[in-house]
Formats: C-alpha cells, sequence, structure tokens
C-alpha cells in the first residue's frame, strides 16, 4: 500500500507541493483508523524516546538515583540545547558522579538561538551537553551506573540496548526486523507504523498502580505532559502542542517526519510518518489528527500556526496556504 497525500502547499492558487505518509491511529480494540500502510516498516528515531526510557524506570534506577518528574521529561527530550536544558543536563551528572566526558552523544551547536549566539560571541565550542539527545543519554547513564555496566553504552550489545530492544518488541508487540544508529549514536529500532501507535495506546492506557512497565510508562506520560518545555523547547511544536492541550496529552517527534502522540483520557495512540521526511509536513499532519480526535480545538491558534495558516514570505506577503489533502483527517 502506497503512501497517501496528507498535506497540501497551495501558492497562486496552484497546488505546488504535497506531503504523502502512512498514519495509524490505535485505540483499545486495535486500529481506529489508517491512511497509507499501516505495516509500513519506519525508524522511529526520537519519537520513541519513552520507550527507550522504559529500562530506566523498570529496573529501578530511576528511583535509586532519586530522579525527579522534570527528569524523567527530559530524559525523553529532544531539547534544544537552551540554558535550562543544559544546566539540568550538568547537574544530572554531577549527581552521577560522572560528567560530559561519559556521553557518548557527540557535541553539536545548540538549536536555542540564545545559546547559540552565546558561545558563538564567546569562541566556545559547543559540547555533548547541547546535543539534543543529552537528556536520554543523561537517563542512559544513570542506567549503566545502576546495573554496574560498562562505559560504551550505545553499542547494540551493551546490556542496556538489550534491555531497550527487549521492551521496545514487547511494547510495540513486533520483532524489529532491524536496526539503524541515530544522531546521538544509540541504536534506532524499527517497526511499523501500526506497532508504534500501538505502542503509544499502551502509554496511553496505561495504570500508575499497575506493574513495572505500566507505572513507568504513566510516569513518562505524565512527566512529558508536565514539562513540556523541557521535552522540546521554545517555539518547537512538541511544545507548543502539549501546551495547547493543557498537559492532556504527549507527543513527540522524530527526525525524519515522524510523529507520535499519547492521548490518556481516550486511551489511544497515533503514529505517523511523512515519507518525503519533511517536518513541515509531519507537523500539520499530527495536529490535523489531534483536532480529529477533539484533543486540540481547531480554533486554537496553534492549528493556524502549524496547519491551516498562510504562508508568508520575508516581507509578510502571504504567497501561499497550507491545507489538508482531500481524503485525511
Amino acid at each position: 500500500m502506497a503512501a497517501v497525500p496528507m498535506v497540501e502547499l497551495w501558492r497562486g492558487g496552484m497546488l505546488e507541493s504535497t506531503h504523502a505518509g502512512h498514519a495509524v491511529i490505535w485505540g483499545k480494540g486495535g486500529i481506529i483508523a489508517a491512511w497509507g500502510d499501516p505495516e509500513a516498516v519506519i525508524f522511529p528515531r526520537s519519537s520513541c524516546k519513552m520507550l527507550q526510557a522504559l529500562p530506566l524506570l523498570e529496573s529501578g534506577a530511576a528511583d535509586a538515583a532519586g530522579l525527579t518528574e522534570a527528569q524523567l521529561a527530559l530524559s525523553c527530550a529532544s531539547h534544544q540545547g537552551a540554558k535550562i536544558h543544559t544546566d539540568m543536563v550538568t547537574t544530572w551528572l554531577a549527581d552521577l558522579g560522572m560528567s560530559e566526558a561519559d556521553l557518548r552523544c557527540g557535541s553539536h551547536m545548540p538549536n536555542d538561538p540564545g545559546a547559540k549566539k552565546g558561545l558563538i560571541c564567546s569562541d566556545t565550542a559547543p559540547c555533548q551537553i547541547h546535543n539534543n539527545c543529552s537528556g536520554k543519554h543523561s537517563g542512559f547513564l544513570t542506567w549503566t551506573r545502576h546495573a554496574k555496566a560498562g562505559p560504551e553504552y550505545v553499542e547494540v550489545d551493551h546490556p542496556l540496548q538489550k534491555a531497550i530492544k527487549l521492551a521496545f518488541e514487547e511494547v510495540t508487540g513486533e520483532d524489529s526486523p532491524g536496526y539503524g544508529i541515530d544522531g546521538c549514536s544509540a541504536p534506532n529500532f524499527a517497526t511499523s507504523v501500526a506497532a508504534l501507535a500501538r505502542s503509544m495506546a499502551f502509554f496511553a492506557a496505561a495504570n500508575p498502580e499497575g506493574d513495572a512497565r505500566n507505572r513507568a510508562a504513566a510516569r513518562l506520560t505524565r512527566a512529558m505532559a508536565a514539562y513540556p518545555e523541557l521535552v522540546a523547547g521554545e517555539g518547537r511544536a512538541c511544545t507548543d502542542l502539549m501546551r495547547a492541550m493543557g498537559g492532556r496529552v504527549s507527543v513527540k517527534t522524530g527526525a525524519e517526519a515522524v510523529f507520535v502522540a499519547i492521548l490518556p483520557d481516550q486511551q489511544t495512540g497515533i503514529a505517523l510518518k511523512i515519507v518525503d521526511g519533511g517536518t513541515r509536513g509531519a507537523e500539520a499532519a499530527i495536529v490535523a489528527l489531534l483536532v480529529k480526535l477533539g484533543a486540540l480545538p481547531a480554533a486554537h491558534p496553534v492549528v493556524a500556526q502549524y496547519l491551516t495558516g498562510a504562508q508568508k514570505n520575508w516581507r509578510g506577503i502571504v504567497t501561499g496556504e497550507m491545507r489538508l489533502a482531500p481524503g485525511f483527517g
């Protein structure tokens, strides 16, 4: 089954571009709705960070280290490298008796404008703490210290990655057909769009009084919704959307246009992939599905920001608009 058109860009009264993809909404009884191919195999990229964080809680490592709810949110983050993020990672590592050198995520310039300007103006190079995955890797290090495992925690045969793979496959309900190496150097296990949506539905229905996995999933979902500014950052869709929904829904993007949502009130999960890898398309598509499910009011300004608003050029002139493709949403 081919990817289906989801989002269109119009200019001068003509269709200029189309973003096609696959999407699944998974509820209590299975698939509620689907577009494209539910069985399309994808790399979830950073959209699955809450799955990667399950062993951190299930093992007892998080509680042994006294991690706060904010730190749990940061363990699921693709953050901007703003001061609020880097200060927390720095403190977290120090509390573990570790340092930036123990991270294995690599360095890149932060995406936060203020942090970027500060480094450039001071002629200071970014370090691994600025990496958008440094919160996830701090969680990895917390597990590694607790388990007394080796330092090369991103290797696929490391005990941590074996624990992550096991949890990933059990919650998605599918054996992963393989893995790729993510931008932060950790393995990223492939799965189908339907299985990813199923895993988000598990998080949505997780019982905070249940077994260790249910408690872990419920805590991570709650943490993400409570600290949207830590999960992404100012001006990012994840943060904007969670704020718009008042902490009732957790959402997470991943590189190459993956997006997921966890809707506890409806015990429903969403997963989608835009096949051209365009973030613009993924953001618009997840907004459309959140509106469809009634989780996000259609009149909220964030909907116009990411989906239905006019496209403007650098002089502020309206040049076009985004629309939902017929048959989607």
